[in-house]
């Protein structure tokens, strides 16, 4: 799946981002593109490093705690 349309990143290039070491969305950027364009996949890309026990996105903890769907979840929904 795509995280990035504007530099087409996908989710599994991100994660290999975040296996190399990177743990914040800027170091993603730095390695990918990820997030340098229209900035619309940072949170996809903060809630990413959040399950890969990075740095997590706090509007996705604040929408679990609430029992929300994640906020990338939620843009997806309203691409469709």
């Amino acid at each position: 799946m795509y995280v990035c349309v504007c530099h087409a990143v996908t989710e599994q290039r991100v994660r290999e981002e975040i296996a190399s070491g990177a743990s914040t969305p800027r170091q993603i950027a730095n390695g990918c593109k990820a997030g340098t364009d229209c900035g619309s996949c940072v949170r996809r890309i903060q809630s990413i490093l959040g399950h890969e026990g990075a740095r997590p996105c706090p509007t996705a903890r604040l929408a679990a705690l609430l029992g929300l769907p994640e906020p990338a979840q939620q843009d997806g929904a309203e691409a469709a």
